[in-house]
């Protein structure tokens, strides 16, 4: 299932959502080269998130294979900063795509209930929460991590709280058989947490390495649901509720929600 819209507009400007996409693609474009093996490569190993080099749970100098001619080098020196830096790193054009499309879609409702300074910790917290979540998951792993999707989960996790009748616009695909469907937010984003559960679960049984990292998902998603207790300004949640916008049910804490 992919989400394309929901139906909750907001009334402040997504100032912050915005930028936070615009700089996702400048980092892609200028730092990773759009997607160039040589430019992709460097900047996953250097500014991507490895358990291991983080947690020095790995000699320095361990290689870590990228592609048939790529690889990557442990450093003793433990990057922390890639906490950070991750969160703006991609893997691959789809990989940007769409996790800029589902910040897009939930991001400026959680913006505006809180307003944009706000907004920028949450997101930024989230994003951190995610990474020690894989840290924690994976300790010893040598895979480095890269993109949004962790502090964007937090976004998800949050949404579904403030909002979980809002009607979110879904595309499903069914083999060859494409449809869309309108969802209230807790089946859509209850899917996708459930679904991050099963594949983690299945991933530690199997003990397989890379690909996605769900428990980044999973911590990102459980910490939205926390932090959004702190982060939510009541005065601007009751301001959209004097206003009408949704259309009559009650999300967290007795505030509106379509």
């Amino acid at each position: 299932m992919f989400p394309y819209k929901d139906e909750n507009p907001a009334e402040l400007a997504p100032v912050i959502t915005v930028g936070i996409i615009a700089l996702n693609v400048v980092a892609w474009l200028f730092v990773q080269g759009a997607g160039g093996d040589e430019a992709l490569a460097r900047s996953v190993c250097q500014l991507g998130l490895i358990p291991a080099e983080v947690l020095r749970s790995a000699p320095a100098g361990t290689s870590v294979p990228l592609g048939p001619d790529l690889r990557c080098v442990l450093t003793a020196d433990p990057h922390w900063w890639t906490v950070l830096t991750s969160m703006f790193m991609h893997g691959g054009w789809f990989h940007l795509l769409g996790n800029m499309w589902f910040l897009w879609v939930f991001g400026n409702n959680i913006e505006d209930s809180m307003g944009h300074v706000r907004f920028v910790v949450f997101y930024l917290l989230c994003g951190v929460a995610a990474a020690a979540a894989q840290l924690l998951a994976g300790p010893n792993s040598v895979v480095p991590m890269v993109g949004a999707s962790g502090a964007i989960s937090g976004v998800m996790g949050a949404y579904i709280l403030l909002y979980p009748r809002v009607r979110v616009h879904t595309l499903v695909t069914l083999g060859f058989f494409v449809t869309t469907v309108a969802l209230p937010a807790y089946v859509m984003l209850g899917y996708w947490f459930l679904l991050q559960l099963l594949m983690g679960a299945v991933g530690s049984l199997s003990r397989v390495e890379g690909g996605v990292a769900v428990w980044a998902h999973v911590g990102g998603f459980v910490a939205g649901m926390l932090a959004i207790y702190v982060f939510a300004n009541r005065e601007y949640l009751d301001r959209r509720r004097g206003g009408g916008i949704g259309s009559g049910g009650r999300g967290w804490g007795g505030y509106p929600s379509a």
